[in-house]
Protein backbone atom coordinates (compact mmCIF):
# COMPACT_ATOMS: atom_id res chain seq x y z
CA UNK A 1 0.00 0.00 0.00
CA UNK A 2 2.81 2.49 0.96
CA UNK A 3 4.42 2.22 -3.11
CA UNK A 4 1.07 2.09 -4.11
CA UNK A 5 0.25 5.99 -2.26
CA UNK A 6 3.95 6.85 -3.44
CA UNK A 7 3.18 6.38 -7.08
CA UNK A 8 0.12 7.99 -6.90
CA UNK A 9 2.06 11.30 -5.24
CA UNK A 10 3.70 11.42 -8.10
CA UNK A 11 0.72 10.68 -10.45
CA UNK A 12 -1.62 13.82 -8.46
CA UNK A 13 1.45 16.37 -8.92
CA UNK A 14 1.03 15.91 -12.75
CA UNK A 15 -2.27 14.73 -13.76
CA UNK A 16 -5.77 16.90 -14.82
CA UNK A 17 -8.66 14.97 -13.26
CA UNK A 18 -11.78 14.12 -15.53
CA UNK A 19 -15.19 13.36 -14.56
CA UNK A 20 -16.73 11.60 -17.87
CA UNK A 21 -20.79 12.61 -17.98
CA UNK A 22 -21.28 11.94 -21.93
CA UNK A 23 -20.26 9.84 -24.63
CA UNK A 24 -17.93 11.65 -26.42
CA UNK A 25 -20.39 11.51 -29.46
CA UNK A 26 -22.95 13.82 -31.98
CA UNK A 27 -24.19 10.35 -32.70
CA UNK A 28 -27.71 9.28 -31.94
CA UNK A 29 -26.29 6.86 -29.47
CA UNK A 30 -27.07 6.45 -25.52
CA UNK A 31 -25.65 4.11 -23.00
CA UNK A 32 -27.40 2.02 -20.26
CA UNK A 33 -25.69 1.85 -16.63
CA UNK A 34 -27.12 0.73 -13.23
CA UNK A 35 -25.76 0.91 -10.31
CA UNK A 36 -26.01 -2.38 -7.92
CA UNK A 37 -24.80 -1.01 -4.31
CA UNK A 38 -25.54 -2.67 -0.82
CA UNK A 39 -24.23 -1.03 2.31
CA UNK A 40 -26.41 -2.26 5.56
CA UNK A 41 -29.23 -3.52 3.64
CA UNK A 42 -28.85 -7.03 2.30
CA UNK A 43 -29.45 -5.77 -1.79
CA UNK A 44 -30.44 -8.11 -4.65
CA UNK A 45 -30.44 -8.13 -8.60
CA UNK A 46 -34.08 -6.45 -9.70
CA UNK A 47 -34.26 -9.06 -12.06
CA UNK A 48 -36.98 -7.28 -13.64
CA UNK A 49 -35.02 -4.35 -15.53
CA UNK A 50 -31.49 -6.82 -16.26
CA UNK A 51 -34.07 -9.55 -17.56
CA UNK A 52 -35.15 -7.43 -20.43
CA UNK A 53 -32.38 -5.80 -21.25
CA UNK A 54 -30.20 -9.00 -21.84
CA UNK A 55 -33.49 -11.12 -23.36
CA UNK A 56 -33.67 -7.48 -25.58
CA UNK A 57 -29.53 -7.77 -26.38
CA UNK A 58 -28.97 -4.27 -24.93
CA UNK A 59 -25.63 -4.18 -23.54
CA UNK A 60 -25.38 -2.27 -20.37
CA UNK A 61 -22.68 -1.20 -17.53
CA UNK A 62 -23.39 -2.72 -13.40
CA UNK A 63 -21.69 -0.71 -11.37
CA UNK A 64 -21.29 -2.84 -8.26
CA UNK A 65 -20.07 -2.52 -4.70
CA UNK A 66 -18.14 -5.41 -3.06
CA UNK A 67 -20.62 -6.14 -0.40
CA UNK A 68 -23.21 -6.44 -3.32
CA UNK A 69 -21.05 -8.60 -5.37
CA UNK A 70 -20.40 -11.15 -2.86
CA UNK A 71 -23.98 -11.21 -1.87
CA UNK A 72 -24.99 -12.09 -5.64
CA UNK A 73 -21.77 -13.25 -7.01
CA UNK A 74 -23.49 -16.66 -9.24
CA UNK A 75 -25.94 -14.57 -10.49
CA UNK A 76 -23.27 -12.01 -11.67
CA UNK A 77 -21.23 -14.31 -12.99
CA UNK A 78 -24.15 -15.75 -14.87
CA UNK A 79 -24.63 -11.99 -16.45
CA UNK A 80 -20.84 -11.70 -17.50
CA UNK A 81 -21.43 -14.57 -19.20
CA UNK A 82 -24.11 -13.49 -21.25
CA UNK A 83 -21.32 -11.16 -22.94
CA UNK A 84 -24.02 -8.08 -22.92
CA UNK A 85 -23.18 -6.73 -19.32
CA UNK A 86 -19.94 -5.12 -18.32
CA UNK A 87 -19.06 -5.44 -14.35
CA UNK A 88 -17.46 -2.19 -13.18
CA UNK A 89 -16.31 -1.00 -9.97
CA UNK A 90 -18.30 1.38 -7.26
CA UNK A 91 -15.61 0.57 -4.72
CA UNK A 92 -16.28 -1.74 -1.16
CA UNK A 93 -18.51 -0.77 0.83
CA UNK A 94 -20.44 2.35 -0.98
CA UNK A 95 -19.31 4.90 1.74
CA UNK A 96 -21.70 7.80 0.39
CA UNK A 97 -19.31 10.66 1.24
CA UNK A 98 -15.57 9.20 -0.13
CA UNK A 99 -14.32 12.67 0.08
CA UNK A 100 -14.67 12.31 3.47
CA UNK A 101 -11.99 9.50 3.70
CA UNK A 102 -7.90 9.75 3.90
CA UNK A 103 -6.33 8.78 0.65
CA UNK A 104 -5.55 5.19 2.01
CA UNK A 105 -9.02 4.35 2.82
CA UNK A 106 -10.27 5.76 -0.48
CA UNK A 107 -7.35 3.65 -2.60
CA UNK A 108 -8.40 0.20 -0.44
CA UNK A 109 -12.02 0.90 -1.06
CA UNK A 110 -10.85 0.97 -4.86
CA UNK A 111 -8.38 -1.92 -5.16
CA UNK A 112 -10.60 -4.66 -2.62
CA UNK A 113 -13.76 -4.51 -5.26
CA UNK A 114 -11.33 -4.10 -8.26
CA UNK A 115 -9.75 -7.44 -6.92
CA UNK A 116 -13.27 -9.08 -6.39
CA UNK A 117 -14.59 -8.29 -9.91
CA UNK A 118 -11.10 -9.17 -11.11
CA UNK A 119 -11.55 -12.35 -9.84
CA UNK A 120 -15.40 -12.44 -10.96
CA UNK A 121 -14.95 -11.65 -14.51
CA UNK A 122 -11.03 -12.60 -15.21
CA UNK A 123 -10.50 -8.61 -16.20
CA UNK A 124 -9.69 -5.54 -14.60
CA UNK A 125 -12.35 -3.16 -14.05
CA UNK A 126 -11.58 0.31 -15.94
CA UNK A 127 -14.37 2.49 -14.85
CA UNK A 128 -15.30 3.96 -11.40
CA UNK A 129 -18.57 5.77 -9.96
CA UNK A 130 -18.29 7.46 -6.62
CA UNK A 131 -21.16 6.23 -4.49
CA UNK A 132 -24.11 8.67 -4.37
CA UNK A 133 -22.04 11.06 -7.30
CA UNK A 134 -20.08 12.57 -4.30
CA UNK A 135 -16.66 13.47 -4.77
CA UNK A 136 -13.87 16.28 -4.49
CA UNK A 137 -10.84 16.96 -6.12
CA UNK A 138 -8.55 15.14 -4.25
CA UNK A 139 -10.99 11.47 -4.42
CA UNK A 140 -11.27 12.05 -8.07
CA UNK A 141 -7.57 12.31 -8.91
CA UNK A 142 -6.78 9.32 -6.57
CA UNK A 143 -8.57 7.45 -8.49
CA UNK A 144 -7.76 8.09 -11.58
CA UNK A 145 -3.82 7.46 -10.69
CA UNK A 146 -5.20 3.71 -9.93
CA UNK A 147 -5.89 4.03 -13.34
CA UNK A 148 -9.79 4.47 -13.91
CA UNK A 149 -12.16 6.30 -15.85
CA UNK A 150 -14.57 7.86 -13.43
CA UNK A 151 -17.87 7.70 -15.01
CA UNK A 152 -20.99 9.15 -13.80
CA UNK A 153 -24.02 10.40 -15.77
CA UNK A 154 -25.17 13.08 -17.95
CA UNK A 155 -28.86 13.62 -15.78
CA UNK A 156 -29.69 11.48 -13.03
CA UNK A 157 -33.14 9.41 -13.79
CA UNK A 158 -34.54 10.28 -10.45
CA UNK A 159 -35.53 6.55 -10.01
CA UNK A 160 -35.00 5.87 -6.03
CA UNK A 161 -37.37 8.10 -5.27
CA UNK A 162 -41.05 6.19 -4.50
CA UNK A 163 -42.54 8.69 -5.20
CA UNK A 164 -41.95 8.92 -8.60
CA UNK A 165 -43.97 7.02 -10.80
CA UNK A 166 -43.19 4.73 -14.14
CA UNK A 167 -44.99 7.00 -16.31
CA UNK A 168 -43.51 9.87 -15.02
CA UNK A 169 -39.82 8.44 -14.74
CA UNK A 170 -40.03 7.78 -18.57
CA UNK A 171 -41.44 10.64 -19.87
CA UNK A 172 -38.59 12.04 -17.45
CA UNK A 173 -35.66 10.26 -19.11
CA UNK A 174 -36.89 10.16 -22.96
CA UNK A 175 -37.25 14.20 -22.81
CA UNK A 176 -33.98 14.41 -20.87
CA UNK A 177 -31.82 11.98 -23.86
CA UNK A 178 -29.76 13.78 -26.51
CA UNK A 179 -27.27 11.80 -28.20
CA UNK A 180 -24.49 10.94 -26.17
CA UNK A 181 -26.25 10.61 -23.06
CA UNK A 182 -25.18 7.93 -20.26
CA UNK A 183 -28.37 6.81 -18.75
CA UNK A 184 -28.32 5.80 -15.09
CA UNK A 185 -30.89 3.51 -13.29
CA UNK A 186 -30.53 1.53 -9.53
CA UNK A 187 -31.08 -2.60 -10.10
CA UNK A 188 -30.59 -3.27 -6.88
CA UNK A 189 -34.24 -2.76 -5.60
CA UNK A 190 -34.09 0.90 -5.50
CA UNK A 191 -35.15 2.00 -8.67
CA UNK A 192 -38.68 1.30 -7.67
CA UNK A 193 -40.39 2.08 -10.99
CA UNK A 194 -37.51 1.17 -13.38
CA UNK A 195 -39.16 -2.32 -14.21
CA UNK A 196 -41.80 -1.31 -15.81
CA UNK A 197 -40.06 2.08 -17.20
CA UNK A 198 -37.56 0.47 -18.95
CA UNK A 199 -39.37 -1.19 -21.59
CA UNK A 200 -41.09 2.27 -22.70
CA UNK A 201 -37.95 3.88 -22.85
CA UNK A 202 -35.80 1.82 -24.45
CA UNK A 203 -38.73 1.30 -27.36
CA UNK A 204 -39.62 5.06 -27.33
CA UNK A 205 -35.61 6.17 -28.09
CA UNK A 206 -35.36 3.54 -30.18
CA UNK A 207 -38.68 5.31 -32.55
CA UNK A 208 -36.83 8.32 -32.03
CA UNK A 209 -33.45 6.55 -34.01
CA UNK A 210 -30.58 6.09 -30.55
CA UNK A 211 -29.04 2.96 -30.79
CA UNK A 212 -27.58 1.63 -26.99
CA UNK A 213 -24.02 1.35 -26.78
CA UNK A 214 -21.04 0.19 -24.58
CA UNK A 215 -19.10 2.26 -22.56
CA UNK A 216 -16.38 0.04 -23.80
CA UNK A 217 -17.20 1.28 -27.46
CA UNK A 218 -16.52 5.19 -26.82
CA UNK A 219 -14.70 5.79 -23.72
CA UNK A 220 -11.59 3.88 -23.81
Amino acid sequence: MKVIIAMLFIFLTVSKAELITRLPSTEKVVTITLDACETKTPSYIDWKIVKYLVENHIPFTLFVNGKFLLRNWKELEALHRTGLVSIQNHSMNHYQHMENLDQETVIREVLEAEKLIQKLTGKRPIYFRFPGGNYDERTLRVVEGLGYKVVHWTFPSGDPDKRITPAVLSEHVIRSTKPGAILIFHANGRGYSTGEAMPVIVEELRKRGYRFVRLEDYIR
